[in-house]
């Protein structure tokens, strides 16, 4: 008898804990659905969603067929955020011990995640302005075209590394791939360059030679023109030696 009511007892005080973290999670789900459709209102309203359309991540979004934009991936993010911490904090307030500690570790990992998504955000708008900047300024050309594609690749192979870094996802291996990676497109845009402009190239080459040989075929004809004037020609002046040797007229003497 003394257990049954013990535990009734304990059941009475663990109701309104119960109560309270119930109210913490339904605070924490009605504020993270406000935060969700605010971010992505602002983020429609701000063109987010337009300039990522050309952008890799947008690709993968439209390629998903989810129905996801840029605006609404990051305000369910916002939501999960808030309903998580809010799930945390409802946790804590039941007092059990080692889910606590679990959600706290996973609470502080939190920010990780934040970050990475604003690296995959930001990463994408760089290559979108990449690319776009590739094919205004060398349009359909061969070199443009490679810039345009592997100019992007390299942006989000970057932020790809980057977000596996942050997420600390085997960071060892992560760097000698990406050191290897780098090293790979840093060899391929050299080749693309080379075999892309090798007809620029070529013709500056010739245009450079064609003109060193006409400067060199007037300096030539410039000399030929002022050799014989210094060599030959004639003189209106006779020379003060002939002048002195010439023999003087004899002196007559007057009677």
């Amino acid at each position: 008898m003394e257990t049954l009511l013990s535990g009734l007892q304990t059941l009475v005080q663990f109701i309104p804990v119960l109560i309270g973290a119930l109210v913490i999670l339904l605070i924490g789900y009605i504020v993270g659905k406000l935060l969700q459709k605010g971010v992505a209102k602002l983020l429609q309203k701000s063109g987010v969603d337009r300039r990522m359309q050309d952008t890799q991540v947008g690709g993968w979004l439209e390629r998903g067929g989810s129905g996801l934009t840029v605006s609404r991936l990051t305000g369910r993010v916002v939501f999960w955020l808030v309903f998580i911490f809010s799930l945390v904090t409802a946790i804590g307030a039941l007092g059990i011990a080692s889910v606590t500690t679990f959600m706290n570790q996973v609470l502080a990992y939190l920010p990780n995640v934040i970050a990475a998504i604003a690296i995959v955000v930001v990463a994408g708008l760089v290559a979108g302005a990449v690319g776009g900047l590739a094919r205004r300024t060398m349009g359909q050309t061969p070199t443009g075209r490679v810039v345009a594609a592997a100019g992007p690749a390299l942006v989000m192979g970057i932020a790809v590394f980057m977000v596996l870094t942050q997420l600390g996802i085997a960071p060892e291996i992560v760097m000698i791939t990406y050191t290897g990676m780098i090293g790979a497109l840093a060899l391929g845009l050299a080749l693309a360059f080379g075999l892309g402009g090798r007809e620029i190239a070529a013709e500056m080459l010739r245009t450079g030679y064609r003109k060193a040989q006409r400067d060199q075929q007037v300096e030539a004809e410039r000399e030929r023109t002022a050799a014989p004037s210094g060599d030959t020609g004639w003189s209106t002046t006779t020379p003060a030696s002939t002048q002195a040797d010439k023999p003087k007229p004899a002196a007559t003497t007057d009677l």
